[in-house]
């Protein structure tokens, strides 16, 4: 069986337009529909007219070990928009305490930067890292505070905030399967694979952008505000997709990747089991500049902000897990967050510069025990049509690592299936 001829993509996050990468570089026509006005998903920049400069919608930290997402960075050329320190340097302050420390893992794999009081966190003797072995062999209904001590200096200052900023779900209640891959795949790969990667300008101009160039270069129909109400199927086959300017055809030998939403996919695609339990994740802008030599991040413990990116004329702040605050006023919220922001940068609390305030309720599916059994994997029972998306089975949480790689699953799947019929 010869590989597809065209694939219509249905959606331009990161998985999709990984997926839709993989395709055209093989030669496959690809057609990518995004509803939305713009490509990018969830991991996008934009002008925002009250603070009157380009912001990010969200902050995400890539790693050095992120091999897929650094082979999807590769692919279009954009390695030289990212930036950030030159080795694994973690800065934290604990808003209790008024402690500060900086995480310094080594670059090779055997961790003896835990037996370095400057290397570690301040307060966690070197023999407490080692109960982080456990996690690697955690049940599959295991929470993280099942394995990791909740009363431990080492779990308030360093497992809990890394397993809440990478489940997006709170430690009690967060897989620790997941977690596990997460430490297995950063600390436990070494120094070399925990460098921060930050874009120079914004998650646009790093990781849409000119995968959209690159798409449009490899001759791609990109249909940007096309939004598909439903699939049509007959008998084994994706037949038809039913978009608002009409219905498209998919003909024989042709394909769709799937990668959207995880509720807009159950809606689409009959008995699909996908999760259904979300977590929210607020961020807050602050529009002030810094001097060039400020840290890049700083992450607070014991505050209500946990992780603050200096960005260009903006502080920028992620809480992650934040259903307590969803409903809170931003006039409140501001306030509240900017005092964090001026302890880990050392600023004075008064005035509070111009600020935004960005809520995404269901921003990520909770990554609990019960919502991992319900992702699916990249192949449906309709052999031309599959899922991507960071909330299929990747084996990651949801993060930017993941949805690239289910982007690369889905083409793969599709070209693999070929080869071998």
């Amino acid at each position: 069986m010869m590989p597809p001829k065209r694939v219509h993509v249905i959606g331009a996050g990161l998985a999709g337009l990984a997926a839709a990468l993989v395709l055209a570089e093989t030669g496959t026509q690809v057609v990518l529909y995004e509803a939305a006005p713009q490509a990018g998903g969830r991991c996008r920049s934009y002008v925002d007219a009250m603070l009157g400069c380009r912001i990010d919608n969200g902050n995400h930290l890539l790693l050095s070990g992120n091999r897929a997402a650094m082979r999807y960075i590769d692919m279009i050329g954009a390695r030289a928009t990212l930036t950030g320190p030159d080795a694994a340097v973690y800065p934290f302050l604990d808003r209790a305490s008024g402690e500060r420390w900086v995480l310094r893992p080594n670059a090779g794999k055997i961790p003896w930067w835990i037996f370095s009081a400057r290397r570690r966190v301040a307060g966690a003797r070197a023999w407490s890292y080692f109960g982080a072995r456990k996690l690697l062999d955690a049940a599959g209904d295991a929470v993280v505070t099942d394995i990791a001590d909740p009363t431990s200096t080492l779990y308030r200052r360093l497992w809990q905030p890394l397993a809440v900023a990478a489940l997006n779900t709170e430690a009690e209640a967060g897989s620790a399967q997941l977690f596990a891959a997460i430490l297995r795949e950063s600390l436990g790969a070494g120094g070399r694979a925990c460098v921060p990667l930050l874009p120079r300008e914004g998650l646009s101009e790093t990781l849409i952008d000119p995968a959209v160039a690159k798409l449009r270069a490899r001759s791609a129909d990109i249909r940007i505000g096309a939004r598909l109400r439903a699939l049509g199927f007959a008998g084994e086959q994706v037949a038809t997709l039913d978009l608002d300017s009409g219905t498209e055809v998919v003909g024989a030998g042709e394909a769709v990747v799937l990668a959207v939403p995880p509720a807009v996919a159950a809606r689409l695609v009959p008995d699909l089991t996908a999760p259904d339990e979300f977590r929210a994740i607020v961020n807050a802008h602050y529009r002030l500049a810094l001097r060039g030599d400020a840290p890049w991040f700083v992450g607070v413990v014991g505050g209500v902000a946990e992780w603050v990116f200096r960005k260009h004329d903006v502080l920028s702040v992620t809480v992650s897990a934040a259903d307590r605050l969803i409903d809170m006023p931003a006039d409140a919220l501001a306030p509240l967050l900017w005092q964090d922001v001026a302890a880990a940068f050392d600023l004075p609390a008064d005035p509070m510069p111009a600020w935004q305030i960005v809520k995404e309720k269901r921003a990520t599916f909770a990554a609990t025990p019960a919502q991992l059994a319900r992702r699916p994997g990249t192949a449906t029972r309709w052999p031309n049509l599959v899922l991507a998306g960071d909330w299929i089975a990747t084996g990651l949480p949801a993060t930017i690592e993941g949805a690239v790689r289910s982007g690369f699953a889905a083409a793969d799947h599709l070209l693999s299936r070929a080869q071998t019929r």
